[in-house]
């Protein structure tokens, strides 16, 4: 079976919530202009993304979208906006295009990709 491309995963959260198609390519976005080059490919039901090593992933949900940091524990929060206490991961919930600036999820970018690199 082939796998689901990014667009086409892309297409079905739109179909599902124009809301959430609009985060998630927002998302897309800040992570293709923070690491030039960055590769995606469509994984555990949303988009992961690589620059060197895989550093994070977004997924829509019904209610939201949610920035998962794979290597998030190591992620010393001085923001205060990471969600989850598991071993390793930490992620970010996102209701609205505009919270990509307010919770600093260009800073946390930047942070998990720090945090994945030192694996």
């Amino acid at each position: 079976m082939a796998t689901k491309s990014v667009q086409s995963l892309v297409e079905d959260v739109r179909l599902l919530s124009e809301t959430n198609y609009g985060i998630v390519e927002a998302v897309r976005a800040l992570v293709k202009k923070t690491f030039k080059g960055a590769s995606e490919e469509v994984k555990y039901g949303g988009i992961l993304f690589s620059s060197g090593v895989q550093f994070c992933g977004v997924f829509a949900y019904k209610e939201h979208v949610s920035v998962e940091f794979g290597s998030g524990a190591k992620i010393k929060d001085d923001l205060g906006y990471l969600e989850g206490s598991g071993k390793g991961r930490r992620h970010l919930k996102l209701k609205a295009v505009d919270e990509i600036k307010s919770k600093k999820l260009a800073e946390y970018l930047l942070l998990a990709h720090k945090a994945a690199s030192e694996a």
